[in-house]
């Protein structure tokens, strides 16, 4: 949910579900940039892992480019770019650490018996000197860096050597299986975390980069990568492997729903990340610094990384843009084609973000002489809670722009296996405040898991963001604690943030029973119709502990399981 910044001005209310203003459906009016367009230089029978028969990419409308590490065209500028960030550097450290000294609730908690706060006493006016006395310098990289926004390229493209292929996959036959995670991992600068009760960047990205891993080490059979389906009120979990530790809890845990509306489901409180997660999707990854330690952690799992994405500057508006989208993608499978765009309409502080839609296309396997591929588009929405017509309007954007990448990327009689949605929205399911976003046309193009309606979700279904001012509890201070403590609703009631009414406030109607906490992480899907039909079930939903302590998000994960459609 985390803004850059803090509120805006509430945003004016339309009717549930109507379009988008005609400025936004045109695609300049949310900055079409054709830079924001990308196709890998090989075709797909070069792809690492495939020999592919398929016909090589047609010509990308409008324009094409290369998929690259760097995104610069050539050294030159990458190596101007470099020096206007060095210039800016000593400001933006001594504005960052005179932020930092505003302390998380930890910190106070290990400071309550000093008599005064002498950090902030000692180094403030010393920072806030620094600060004065690098502003010409600064002026200089700004004056440097701002024209070059406009020959860089929206994101970067990291493709290491395949450490094993991935399995053929040929239509008709058996199905095959795909897990998706998608999580809000907070990795802004020192100063501007601590908003949200954290710090620590370069800790945090670490921990969270040996987390997102930490599955791969056992290197699970894929058979057995999500648990069995729990049937909430009891506990359906697997045994636990030979020679595991006692102590080792189980994924799948039980969540009590009031008497009537059990029943079978397909979702799970999980503490580890899924093993072999084959598409990663991350938000609020702003800090560059942390994105670039990332793709050095995650690079021996994922072949295919996109990252750093979003343009900075004055990207064809007036609002200067300080970080990037946040954005974060992570693949084990080919990526073929790569799409970014800002959305042109955010306010007040959260607009200093380029918060945008990633769309990527992969390549999965082939059948009968033609691609199977996959579509992945991840967003970080609006946050303010009070501008819910920006939220709705952002949505219908990034539909539109979907629609132009798929429609420019799908050859005649590809298979698409699957087309995934995901991200932060910045609503949820259950707060009266966010009943504009809930009737959105996007619930009907595609599907939400954990959705039954507008106002009502499945009975499995808890909230995904954070208390933020209680994450350093003892109750939730660890990814085990933190599954025990939301098994009950007590816990959820105390540490998952409340329902909130339109303008941010706690919802009184949210105080009966039961109760789930907001559910502002969403991963959607929708079937596309092909050559060769694919069902898709959704074998497993899961809310994921592990990033306890290093974000006020829970991450989700959701494994698909697609089957050839009988003839």
């Amino acid at each position: 949910m985390n803004s850059v910044g803090g509120g805006a001005p509430p945003g004016t209310r339309s009717r549930p579900g109507s379009a988008a203003p005609p400025a936004l459906q045109d695609p300049r009016a949310g900055h079409w940039d054709p830079r924001g367009v990308a196709r890998c230089d090989r075709s797909p029978r070069e792809a690492p892992g495939w020999s592919s028969n398929a016909r090589a990419p047609r010509p990308l409308v409008p324009c094409s480019m290369v998929l690259r590490e760097s995104p610069f065209a050539n050294r030159f500028l990458s190596g101007l770019y470099s020096l206007g960030q060095y210039l800016l550097f000593p400001s933006y450290w001594a504005a960052d650490c005179l932020l930092d000294l505003r302390e998380t609730t930890a910190e106070q908690q290990q400071n309550q018996c000093r008599p005064c706060p002498l950090r902030a006493l000692v180094t403030g006016p010393l920072l806030l000197l620094l600060l004065l006395l690098s502003m010409p310098v600064a002026l200089l990289g700004l004056l440097l860096w701002l024209p070059l926004q406009a020959a860089r390229r929206p994101f970067a493209y990291k493709h290491t050597a395949p450490s094993r292929h991935p399995e053929p996959w040929e239509l008709p036959g058996t199905g095959k299986a795909f897990s998706f995670v998608s999580a809000n991992v907070c990795l802004l600068p020192d100063g501007l975390a601590k908003f949200s009760n954290l710090g620590q960047m370069k800790q945090r990205v670490a921990r969270i980069g040996q987390r997102l891993t930490q599955g791969e080490a056992s290197a699970s059979p894929r058979s057995s990568q999500f648990l069995l389906p729990t049937k909430y009120g009891t506990t359906m979990s697997s045994p636990r492997r030979s020679g595991s530790s006692a102590r080792c809890p189980d994924a799948s845990v039980a969540v009590e729903i009031p008497d009537g509306q059990g029943g079978a489901g397909p979702g799970e409180i999980s503490v580890p990340f899924p093993p072999d997660v084959d598409f990663l999707c991350l938000q609020e990854v702003f800090d560059q610094r942390a994105g670039a330690r990332l793709c050095q952690l995650l690079s021996p799992f994922y072949e295919h990384i996109v990252y750093d994405v979003g343009t900075c500057g004055l990207p064809g508006c007036c609002t200067l843009k300080v970080f990037n989208s946040g954005l974060f993608l992570a693949s084990r499978y080919p990526v073929l084609a790569a799409q970014y765009h800002c959305y042109p309409n955010g306010t007040g502080e959260d607009a200093l973000s380029a918060k945008g839609l990633l769309s990527v296309q992969v390549q999965l396997g082939e059948a009968q002489g033609q691609r199977i591929v996959g579509y992945l588009n991840c967003t970080h929405l609006h946050a303010p809670a009070a501008d819910a017509q920006i939220r709705c309007d952002q949505l219908t954007l990034g539909l539109f722009w979907v629609q132009l990448f798929q429609d420019a990327h799908t050859e005649q009689g590809d298979v698409i296996a699957f087309d995934v949605f995901c991200g932060d929205f910045n609503f949820d399911n259950c707060s009266s405040g966010d009943e504009l976003e809930q009737t959105h046309i996007i619930f009907r193009q595609y599907q939400d898991p954990c959705r039954v309606g507008p106002r009502q979700d499945k009975p499995w279904a808890i909230g995904t963001l954070l208390n933020y001012l209680e994450i350093y509890e003892e109750a939730v201070s660890t990814p085990e604690k933190l599954k025990r403590t939301l098994e009950q609703e007590e816990g959820r009631r105390k540490y998952l943030a409340c329902p909130i009414l339109q303008d941010g406030c706690p919802d009184p109607s949210a105080a009966g029973s039961p109760w789930e906490g907001r559910r502002i992480d969403y991963i959607l899907y929708r079937e596309h119709p092909a050559p060769i039909s694919l069902t898709t079930e959704v074998e497993k939903f899961s809310f994921i502990t592990q990033l306890a302590g290093c974000s006020d998000h829970m991450a989700v994960g959701l494994r698909l399981l697609l089957n050839p459609a009988p003839q």
